[in-house]
């Protein structure tokens, strides 16, 4: 058990950086048994208590204030795999690219790999319903969740799925998924194995506009085409990753787009050229085709890198997860722009854009007052744009602490007090990660008040 002060201070938070709480103690089990244990003393005790991962969620999920921080990645070993069904089952705490890892000589990868893949585990992945740039094609986490083992907030330990492909019964295991810990903790999970594609093909398209990047976005979509992956990175991002990688990216440049094309060989090319006819009728005026094993790699890692090289830029940034349909991009960046300007802040864009989940980056020092106050006019405004668009609040980073607050501007009253009633039957006591998602937990009375001086959609 970690209670010293000092040891404390690095469980405080995870990347969001808007708010910080220490817990009151932080333990590190090993094994299911350990955590149930834990979760039995707090709850005789009255403890609030939370898990955490690798801490690299962006919406304040692990805060634990006057609580027990129960730290999974001890529970970072894969315990099966099983090829034959394509199926691995890990404890909650491996890193999400050991799964990959531990297949890719056969052939095999998990799908999911959101940008902190190097680093985000499994739980954490799952209590989110991380996505990452190739979900446009394979979907999001809990379409590759086949099990979970979670320990409930009074200590009982439950399966929910099974090994197979479609249980029976309520989907409680799709219900799990994406409740950010809410619902008691997950410590092992049974997860689908892919194939990995027999060909690809990844484009790096370059244009001198945002607005031609996402149009051309729209376009490929509407032409039925289906890449594999399709992202976005502004010119503020570019010239950052650039100055980091050197990887021969134009630093002029007003956007990129990352195209990643896959399936059987056959056929493919025939698609990188509808593809490149397309980014072209957008004024594209360059596009690369990574010919090596190792172009497509460096496109990668400057793509999944990118909000890292943002701390030269300055020391603190928010990252913003709103989804919007993708008809919506250009009016959106163009906005966006708009209210960084007006509120004195530099906002970078590195985003999924094949399916309209933004990550506005905005930059600033969290050691001013008036900067954070700022951010936080800013960040109010953007999730307002993108809900007032058609959008909701977040694709994959989760609602937290940093947006539990904005859900009346998605949900009526009606429709929250379900969600804290079905929260109810696993947490009655709402002892399991407290104070996240639903806006009750700070005694909101489900109505949402925009700011003073906040521009109506």
């Amino acid at each position: 058990m970690l209670a010293a002060k000092g040891e404390r201070a690095a469980y405080e938070g995870d990347a969001y950086p808007l708010e910080k709480a220490q817990p009151l103690a932080t333990v590190l089990p090993r094994t299911t048994a350990q955590v149930a244990a834990v979760v039995k003393l707090c709850a005789a005790q009255g403890l609030p208590f939370a898990p955490r991962g690798a801490g690299t969620g962006l919406a304040g999920g692990t805060l634990c204030p006057d609580g027990v921080l129960i730290g999974l990645a001890r529970m970072n070993r894969i315990l099966e795999i099983d090829l034959r069904n394509r199926r691995l089952t890990a404890q909650a705490g491996a890193v999400n690219i050991e799964l990959t890892k531990a297949v890719a000589g056969d052939g095999f990868l998990y799908a999911p790999d959101p940008s902190s893949q190097g680093a985000s585990t499994l739980g954490g992945n799952i209590a989110n319903n991380a996505g990452g740039p190739h979900t446009l094609k394979y979907g999001v986490t809990v379409n590759h969740v086949l099990a979970v083992e979670l320990v409930l907030p009074d200590g009982a330990v439950m399966t929910l799925g099974d090994k197979t492909e479609d249980a029976n019964g309520y989907d409680l295991l799709g219900l799990t998924v994406g409740s950010e810990g809410t619902f008691g903790i997950v410590t092992q999970a049974t997860v689908r194995l892919t194939r990995r594609a027999q060909a690809v093909r990844t484009l790096l398209a370059i244009f001198d506009t945002v607005d031609e990047a996402t149009q051309t976005v729209s376009d490929i979509v509407a032409a039925g085409i289906v890449p594999a992956a399709l992202e976005m990175m502004d010119g503020v991002i570019l010239q950052t990753v650039e100055d980091a990688f050197h990887f021969g990216f134009p630093r002029d440049a007003g956007a990129i787009l990352i195209i990643e094309l896959d399936g059987l060989a056959a056929g493919l090319d025939g698609q990188v050229s509808r593809v490149r006819a397309l980014c072209e009728g957008n004024r594209s005026r360059e596009i690369r085709q990574a010919e090596t094993p190792r172009d497509r790699a460096n496109l990668w890692a400057a793509r999944k890198k990118a909000v890292g090289t943002l701390g030269r830029l300055a020391p603190s940034c928010v990252t913003q997860d709103c989804v919007i349909p993708r008809s919506k991009l250009p009016e959106t960046l163009r906005a966006i722009a708009d209210i960084g300007a007006r509120h004195r802040l530099r906002i970078a864009n590195v985003f999924h854009a094949g399916d309209g989940n933004l990550h506005p980056a905005t930059l600033f020092d969290e050691r001013d007052p008036d900067q954070v106050r700022r951010v936080m006019d800013a960040s109010h405004e953007i999730l307002e744009l993108c809900v007032g668009l058609g959008g909701t609040l977040t694709g994959e980073h989760g609602i937290g602490v940093e947006k539990r607050d904005y859900m009346p501007l998605l949900f009526p009253p009606e429709t929250l007090r379900t969600m804290e009633d079905v929260r109810a039957v696993f947490n009655p006591g709402s002892l399991c990660n407290p104070g996240k998602v639903l806006p009750t937990a700070h005694g909101c009375a489900y109505e949402f008040r925009p700011r003073a001086g906040a521009v109506a959609v």
